[in-house]
C-alpha cells in the first residue's frame, strides 16, 4: 500500500519555487506560524487532504517538461518518512528535487531522526531557515527573507561540510 502524505495542495507547473521548471507539493501542517508567511493556510495540521505518494509521482511522470520537485509547506520535515520516498522515485526519473524548511540545516542533521535524515539524503537543494519579515527581500531566488540559505546537498555530503547554491 502506498504511502499518504497531507498536503495543502500542489502547484503543477511552477518557475519560482526551485530552479528550472517545477513540480511544487504543499505539505500541510506547520509549527513555526512565521509573521508574514506566504502559505499561512498550510499551518493547520487538521486541514488539508491526504493523497497517495503514487498519486503525486504519477501526475509528475505525466509532464516530460519537469526539471524538478520542490517540497514547500508547511513544514516538509514534519512528514519526512512519505516525501523521502516520493524524492527517492522522483530521483529514479532524473529529476531534482528540493525542499524548503523553516529548521536550520544544523538542526535537522543534529536530530538525528532516520526519517529526516533519508529526507535529507535525497535532497539536492535545501533552502532553511525560518521566514523573518524584517529580512524580507524580494530580490532573492526561491526565498522570501535573508537569513534564509540555498544549500546545495549534493556538494555538503561531498565535502562534508555546507556548501551554499550559487544563484
Amino acid at each position: 500500500m502506498a504511502s499518504k502524505l497531507k498536503i495543502s495542495g500542489v502547484e503543477p507547473e511552477s518557475i519560482v519555487d526551485g530552479k528550472g521548471f517545477r513540480y511544487v507539493v504543499f505539505t500541510q501542517g506547520c509549527p513555526h506560524h512565521c509573521p508574514g508567511c506566504h502559505n499561512p493556510q498550510t499551518h493547520d495540521f487538521n486541514g488539508g487532504k491526504w493523497v497517495d505518494i503514487e498519486d503525486l509521482f504519477s501526475e509528475i511522470c505525466e509532464n516530460p517538461l519537469l526539471n524538478g520537485v520542490t517540497f514547500s509547506g508547511g513544514e516538509p520535515f514534519c512528514q519526512p518518512r512519505p516525501l523521502a520516498e516520493l524524492a527517492k522515485r522522483v530521483h529514479e526519473k532524473k529529476l531534482s528535487v528540493t525542499v524548503f524548511t523553516g529548521y536550520l540545516y544544523e538542526d535537522l542533521v543534529n536530530h538525528h531522526d532516520p526519517d529526516v535524515d533519508a529526507l535529507l539524503a535525497q535532497t539536492d537543494v535545501l533552502i532553511d531557515g525560518p521566514f523573518i519579515l524584517a529580512e524580507r527581500d524580494l530580490t532573492l531566488a526561491f526565498r522570501g527573507s535573508r537569513n534564509q540559505r540555498m544549500i546545495n546537498m549534493s556538494r555538503t555530503r561531498e565535502t562534508g561540510q555546507l556548501v551554499l547554491e550559487e544563484e
